[in-house]
């Protein structure tokens, strides 16, 4: 138990288990909230994900990151579009408040561990400086002028 008043702290998360699972095209429970979430950020790629869901996108995997039974990140892959022989991590997303819980960390290496099964050519597009770093620290080189900013060739 936490010092006085440290365990009722509104919208922060105490470190435990985080449960990885694969997903259909079914959006989990709590994935409105998590678009909610991402869209309050500026981000709209979930929406375009609830979208893809639907319309049967070509998603080599999609992965859900729960905490303490709630939704708190998604991830998927796909084929790189601009070159189908690489596999693409995209519409990653965690909430601000399971960051720094090791949840990114958990969704990129499964999904780089599924992604290499089909490729040694892993892309990404870090849509900000802070994604950015957190891919270079994941051993993912940045490129210039391709349609990815990083890749990830193991």
């Amino acid at each position: 138990m936490g010092a006085a008043g440290e365990d009722d702290q509104p919208g922060v998360i105490r470190a435990s288990m985080i449960q990885l699972v694969r997903l259909e095209r079914e959006p989990p429970e709590g994935f409105d909230a998590l678009v909610a979430d991402a869209e309050a950020e500026g981000h709209r790629h979930l929406t375009r994900l609830k979208v893809e869901l639907s319309e049967a996108a070509p998603f080599t995997a999609i992965l859900a990151a729960f905490h303490d039974g709630d939704l708190v990140g998604v991830s998927a892959l796909t084929p790189e579009p601009a070159d189908p022989a690489r596999q693409r991590m995209r519409r990653f997303y965690v909430a601000p408040r399971a960051r720094r819980l090791g949840v990114a960390r958990a969704l990129a290496n499964a999904l780089l561990q599924e992604a290499l099964q089909h490729t040694r050519h892993v892309t990404v597009h870090a849509g900000d400086p802070q994604a950015a770093w957190f891919w270079e620290a994941m051993g993912y080189a940045p490129v210039e002028a391709q349609p990815w900013s990083h890749v990830y060739a193991g």
